[in-house]
Parts: structure tokens; sequence; C-alpha cells
């Protein structure tokens, strides 16, 4: 005897209202801005600026270590960028990943509205006005460079590094849509069971 029942497992999930995308994704914004601006606090803090000498005939000389500090900038502004990217697409994933595939862009969004703003205000927050500043030194005298991001494809390490986490976990992750697997041992004689095409059927003894 078999008996057809509705099918439940598998069904798709609700998807949120676009009014309710539109929230979370402002929120998401806001949150990018915040975290940058943490990130430049950060960035102008461990960063050691490399210095000019200015010697007694008025000439200004920088050693070779100090210009070692320069390609600094950019590593520590990567590295921040791997960090807070990792963050935020976690964050986005968690969010939005109902929707699909366009949680990479709220991911890579983000990101790379975290790095801008990392990137600006760290320049602001570090000395500035550098030529002035060298131009008004006395012999004796140490003139820190201005904080600045040399390479702008660093920027792209921050995108990177956010839409990672979203496809490691979308791929090894469980699909939430798939109906879970039945077990096929241990049912007893005269047990009714459920076939994968959604069937009540009954076994026999």
């Amino acid at each position: 005897m078999t008996t057809s029942v509705p099918e439940t497992t598998g069904a798709p999930a609700p998807q949120p209202s676009r009014s309710g995308v539109a929230a979370w994704g402002a929120l998401l914004l806001g949150l990018a801005v915040v975290v940058g601006a943490l990130a430049a606090v950060f960035w102008s803090g461990v960063v050691e600026l490399p210095s000019y000498s200015i010697q007694n005939d008025g000439h200004a000389v920088i050693s070779e270590t100090e210009l070692t500090q320069v390609v600094a900038m950019d590593v520590w502004y990567a590295i921040t960028g791997i960090l807070v990217g990792a963050g935020l697409g976690l964050v986005a994933w968690r969010w939005f990943k109902s929707l699909g595939w366009p949680v990479t862009l709220f991911a890579v969004g983000s990101a790379l509205v975290a790095g801008i703003v990392c990137w600006q205000l760290g320049e602001l927050i570090g000395p500035r006005d550098f030529a002035a500043r060298l131009a008004a030194a006395e012999a004796g005298d140490l003139v820190p460079m201005s904080l600045q991001l040399h390479s702008v494809s660093a920027l792209a390490i921050w995108a990177f590094a956010a839409v990672t986490p979203v496809l490691l976990i979308s791929s090894l992750g469980r699909d939430e849509e798939d109906p879970p697997r039945r077990q096929r041992t241990g049912v007893p004689a005269g047990a009714s069971t459920v076939d994968d095409r959604g069937v009540l059927t009954e076994e026999e003894t």
C-alpha cells in the first residue's frame, strides 16, 4: 500500500525583502566605515616613518635602512587589509548568505569602503606637508616623511581577503537547501518510510 504525501524537504528558504536587504546593507556600510577608521589609527601607529636627516650644508639625506620603511608603509596597509577584509567577509556571509551569489558583492564592497577610509584617514592622521617641513628644517633635524600609500593596487588585497572566506564557506560548507539523507539501516519490518520522491511506503515482513 502506498500513499502520497507532500514533499517538504528541499524547499527554498524565504528570501528577505528589499527593504530588509537595504537596511542590513546600510548597516554593513556603516560598519565598514567605522572599521576602516579604526584600521587607519592602527596603520598610522604601527608604521615607523622614515626620516630625512638635515646636514650642515642644508642637504637632506636618508639611509638605506630608512628607505626600507617606505616599503613597510604598503606592507602594513596590506596586512591590515587582510585582517579587516576577512572579518568583513565573514560578517557579510552571515548577514546575506540567503541571497546567494550577491553576498560576494556585499563582502567586496564593504572591504573596499573600509580600505579607502583607512587609506585617506591614515594619511590625514600621519604628518603632512612633507615638503614644507623639509624646507623649514635646520641642520641636525630629522624630518619624517608623510604616511602615504605608494601602491594603490594594495587596495585589491582588501577585496580578495573579504571574498576568500565567502568562497571557502560556500564551497566547503553544507548546502542548506539539500534534503537530509534518510537512514536506510535499522528499519524494523512493517515500518513506514518515505522514499526520495516523498512517497510513503510500508516495509513488508
